[in-house]
């Protein structure tokens, strides 16, 4: 008799001719509980059964040949069969293998004897039924399965099965099978390693061991790919080191994935947001790659250099001195210069081209701009001389705004890495479009963001419209790292990294200049600064036009064959910037713009007197326009950018220009300075109401403390001529009326204090913070007030202190974020932390407009022909924007990630992930767990963290992820809570690995309070119909969302996904593994 097992099923013959007290040998590939199922009525009748695995299943192979690797895994395919095989796994979704397994395990140990093919020699599979009256013996049969029994469809498309009853040849086929299965030489006993292997089906599994389960499933293509010369190499000694063992859980996880993203593709941005650490994260990466003796360099703005530098020298207040760190220390503007010492290291002799890693601190003011008069820029110099020359370059970023509002921001940076070549796929990358196509994209998704109305124009607005941007996600995950502080707070184990503190609503403090009641006010001041023609910098606007050609030859820039950057249209932006520090200046204080003022009119008077000159044939006319200096905008390098271009010395004769015009635009704007000079001469210490009022706050500080016994306050001005004024007036003062001692520090080096101690950088700021910089000897004098400018606003620990007062406030609120950053850091020992700014003594309104009529002069010059921003501003030019921003910073703290100003590319990455399981696996083995099992973890309501299931599905259809939208194809996350309400859909992959994580990482045991409710919710696991319904509506849930996603892409660029593909339902999935959330 022949079956087909398609319309002929050998199981019903079967459970036709089993009977009680029959013996049955059975030889085939693969046993499965669901093929004890089909039969369990039958089986469990029988006298015995003998079972023969005919390719070697629990066992080692002998020799290490080179078809070890695929031996090893057919191997543990037959394992994960008992569990359920391929063609079962409907069967496996209905979640009953628990009890399942118990059951059958009951079975065996009664009843079957299980033995293994040694090696490789060929069984035929045979399945026979016999007593004393009856031979019965089925030939073709390969599996102990469903499917084998003809229950379940496999991929047979022409095969029989032959039932054999004669005498002679069932005979003869036991009379085999009893000489092989008596032969210890062919056969393995390894009865017990099945039932091992079906008790690991229903016992109870720790959270951390599904976690990395799940985990291994997710990654696995991942673990073959990478290699171990990707992966850090603890030989090197690198975590014996104290830079290792000072960083937090959080930190360690970003070292290593930075590492193997370095090895991998290169480069990695580490974008971390304010107050996590990236100084000290990028310490750990140098000491890996210090301690394989590879050159490194660290470039960074100017007024972070000391920050890097404290680390190098041998000095007492140097915490890390036993590590001898000892990589170089340049600044950004060094590319540039060619003679000169910078940091003791001669310009002149650097071997640019010798560094194996460069971290580049603030990488985001690196912009790529073609060179100019046959100058490089600093772009090309760090791209062409010292990455692509010489030893292959690894580049790390630091940044916590990666991105502003130009994604080709992000990939001028990947460019560093990738050696200028973004237009070419990279494979490593694992997407399907060069980087210059991918961001191109997110560009175009951007701009159509851009255009939202305000209060639609959030981060998950912008993330939502990038989800369908598949390849985008991945470029980020494979060379980002960007954690926010609420990603560290909800998925770490805040106990040992400490906490943040509680952030109170700031202080807003709105001061006149002065109460002198003869005084003109702000307003009027703000007013006559726009009457300023600000000629003294635009000398090129009065040429003559019989010149211009000669000028414009002389000093204007190509930029490309049909694009140039005229020198008028530099000086206008030249102008724009002086209005900028007037402003500024004003804001900051009245002793800073008063000595801006006079050096304005100074320069103004200079020019006139050579003009008077020139009149009277004292001299030929000849006039030099020299740079602005860098005092003039102090450590604000944003506005020193290259791409503003603005600076250079230009001689130009008095001959050459309508010189009447010019002179009598100079007596304007210096009539009104020497005006605005003599109005502000009324203005002495004592009748300055702004520094007046920081005397006042300071007193109620001191006297009421938001923390016991913490008088610390740090200070902090855009400017050193600001702190300068008010180290003179408050240190002065706080030293009479409450004996407390002061500090300043600014990017001039010209630092003070009232405590005898070295005024050196880093000594201030470690008898300011002792705590947090490591102080050793806890029983010295502190610096209780800190007056600093943004030299110290980002890469700073200054946790020690609790209270932060923003004496000008920055236009851009990035920077006021920044600097709350230096106290607002996880591990304070501060309960609550103060942020008090000081806004000008406008409405906002009145203040955004009076910004924009300042600068309403400038010439605005489009740089580029796909209408990107102006080059000459890197601020957004929508004020009302800029405005909400601001109004928002008056009520609350928040993170630059929260101020959907622009592209925040934090909590997107999967790096922790492949971490974790990397170093899990090195003392775990995961391949032969079987799919379908489960954990149960414990709710966390404080992280919002609820009832309910997490459902980790494979799509076994290959065809489905066509639009590209799920970044974890095939596999699908889903988190639902018990009534059917799904927490986090299957596009949300990060959010959900973040909670499996954080209720699963460091419970190693399982968790018995809650794994008992389970169980008697589900009787064992015998009732999973809540579970299997729960398990179904996830999948609706899929559906669901693919087809809102399909009716988007009607309406979008690039045409439909509706349709393309076809998603039938659960049998589409096969259940990968289940966490209860109890």
């Amino acid at each position: 008799m022949i079956f087909d097992n398609k319309v002929n099923k050998v199981g019903e013959d079967l459970k036709k001719n089993i009977e009680k007290g029959d013996k049955i040998d059975i030889a085939a590939s693969i046993f499965s509980i669901y093929g004890y199922e089909t039969l369990k009525k039958q089986l469990n009748k029988i006298d015995r059964m003998r079972f023969i695995f005919i390719d070697p299943t629990f066992v080692e192979e002998e020799n290490n040949k080179k078809e070890h690797r695929q031996f090893k895994l057919n191997a543990i395919e037959r394992k994960l069969a008992i569990g359920g095989s391929y063609f079962e796994i409907n069967l496996k979704n209905e979640m009953k293998g628990k009890a399942l397994a118990k059951e059958c395990k009951n079975w065996i140990k009664k009843k079957v004897k299980f033995k293994s093919n040694r090696k490789k020699e060929v069984i035929q599979p045979n399945f026979n039924i016999y007593n004393q009256n009856k031979n019965i013996l089925y030939i073709g049969i390969n599996e102990f399965s469903s499917a084998g029994f003809g229950y379940k469809n496999d991929n047979t498309i022409f095969g029989f099965i032959n039932k054999i009853t004669n005498k002679e040849i069932t005979k003869e086929y036991l009379k085999k099978f009893e000489e092989i299965w008596n032969d210890e030489k062919i056969l393995k006993d390894i009865t017990n390693d099945v039932l091992e292997y079906l008790s690991n089906l229903y016992k109870e599994n720790s959270p951390e061991k599904i976690y990395h389960f799940i985990l291994y499933n997710i990654f696995n293509e991942f673990l073959l790919e990478v290699s171990e010369d990707e992966l850090a190499n603890e030989k090197t000694g690198f975590k014996d080191s104290i830079i290792w063992n000072m960083l937090y859980d959080f930190q360690k996880d970003a070292v290593l994935g930075i590492i193997n993203k370095l090895e991998r593709h290169n480069g990695c941005i580490l974008a971390d947001s304010v107050g996590l650490g990236k100084t000290f994260t990028a310490l750990g990466v140098i000491k890996y790659y210090q301690e394989r003796n590879k050159n490194i360099l660290v470039l960074c703005p100017k007024k972070l250099g000391n920050n890097w530098l404290t680390f190098t020298g041998n000095y007492e207040d140097n915490p890390l001195i036993k590590d001898r760190f000892n990589y170089d220390v340049l600044y950004h503007t060094d590319l540039l210069r060619e003679s000169g010492y910078s940091n003791g290291k001669d310009l002149s002799r650097i071997n640019w081209s010798n560094y194996d890693l460069i971290v580049i601190d603030e990488s985001h003011n690196f912009r790529n701009n073609n060179a100019r008069k046959e100058k490089k820029t600093r772009y090309t110099k760090l791209l062409e001389d010292v990455i692509k020359k010489g030893v292959k370059t690894k580049v790390l970023m630091l940044s916590a705004t990666p991105v502003n509002n130009k994604f080709n921001d992000l990939k001028n940076q990947l460019a560093l890495a990738y050696e200028g070549e973004t237009n070419k796929i990279n494979e490593k990358l694992g997407v399907e479009k060069s980087i210059d196509t991918i961001l191109r994209r997110a560009q175009q998704i951007f701009n159509e963001w851009s255009k939202l109305p305000i209060e639609k124009r959030t981060g998950n607005n912008l993330l939502k419209m990038l989800n369908s941007h598949f390849d985008f996600f991945k470029l980020l995950d494979e060379v980002t790292i960007a954690r926010s502080r609420k990603h560290i707070e909800r998925y770490y184990d805040v106990k040992k990294l400490g906490k943040f503190p509680k952030r109170l609503k700031p202080v807003n403090v709105r001061s006149e200049i002065t109460n002198l009641p003869d005084f003109m006010g702000m307003k009027e001041l703000y007013k006559r600064l726009s009457y300023f023609n600000l000629a003294i910098y635009a000398p090129s606007m009065y040429i003559l036009p019989t010149k211009k050609a000669y000028y414009e030859k002389k000093y204007d820039t190509i930029i490309s064959k049909n694009l140039k950057f005229r020198q008028e249209e530099r000086e206008i932006s030249l102008k724009k910037l002086v209005r900028i520090i007037f402003l500024k200046r004003l804001e900051s204080s009245i002793d800073s713009f008063r000595i801006t003022l006079k050096r304005f009119s100074e320069n103004i008077k200079s020019k006139l007197d050579l003009i008077e000159e020139f009149k009277t044939g004292k001299n030929n006319g000849e006039i030099e326009i020299k740079e602005i200096k860098d005092t003039d905008f102090e450590e604000d390098e944003e506005y020193l950018n290259e791409e503003f271009n603005v600076g250079g010395k230009i001689k130009i004769n008095l001959i050459d220009i309508d010189f009447e015009k010019w002179e009598e635009d100079l007596l304007n704007d210096y009539k009104i300075a020497t005006e605005i000079l003599k109005e502000l001469e009324k203005i002495t210490p004592e009748y300055d109401s702004k520094l007046n009022e920081l005397k006042r706050i300071i007193d109620n500080k001191i006297e009421n403390p938001i923390n016991p016994d913490n008088k610390k306050i740090l200070i902090f001005t855009a400017f050193s001529d600001t702190a300068e004024y008010l180290y003179e007036h408050i240190s002065k003062y706080v030293k009479e009326k409450h004996n407390l001692e002061t500090a300043k520090i600014s990017g001039d080096n010209k630092n003070r204090s009232t405590l005898p101690i070295r005024n050196e950088f880093n000594n201030i700021l470690i008898n300011f913070s002792p705590k947090s910089k490591g102080r050793r000897d806890n029983t010295k004098p502190e610096i209780d007030i800190l007056i600093a400018t943004d030299c110290i606003s980002e890469g700073q620990n200054l946790q020690d202190c609790d209270t932060l007062i923003n004496y000008d406030i920055h236009w851009n609120p990035t920077r006021i974020i920044q600097r709350f950053g230096r106290i607002d850091r996880i591990g304070s020992k501060n309960e609550y932390i103060q942020l008090i700014n000081f806004w000008p003594q406008i409405s906002l309104d009145e203040y955004i407009k009076l910004k924009s009529r300042v600068e309403a002069r400038m010439y605005i010059v489009d740089m580029s022909a796909t209408g990107e921003e102006n080059i000459l501003t890197n601020e957004s030019v929508d004020l009302s924007f800029r405005k909400k921003q601001l109004e928002r910073l008056q009520n609350e703290i928040i993170d630059l990630e929260e101020m959907n100003s622009g592209i925040s590319i934090t909590d997107l990455g999967l790096n922790d992930f492949r971490m974790d399981l990397i170093n899990y696996i090195k003392n775990n083995k995961l391949e032969d767990l079987p799919k379908g099992i489960h954990a149960v973890c414990k709710k966390d309501i404080s992280k919002g963290i609820e009832e309910g299931v997490i459902f980790i599905l494979k799509n076994i259809n290959t065809e489905i992820n066509i639009d590209k939208i799920n970044q974890l194809h095939p596999f699908y996350l889903v988190y639902i809570k018990e009534n059917g309400e799904v927490l986090s859909n299957h596009l949300n992959v990060k959010k959900t690995l973040d909670i499996i994580r954080a209720i699963s990482k460091g419970y190693d045991e399982p968790i018995k309070e809650v794994y008992q409710i389970f169980n008697e919710e589900t009787n064992d696991g015998k009732n999973m119909e809540k579970y299997t319904n729960l398990l179904n509506k996830c999948i609706e849930s899929i559906l669901n969302v693919k087809e809102e996603k399909e009716v988007d892409s009607l309406f979008s660029e690039g045409g439909t996904t509706a349709l393309l593909n076809n998603i039938k339902g659960l049998e589409d999935f096969e259940l990968i593994a289940f966490v209860v959330i109890k």
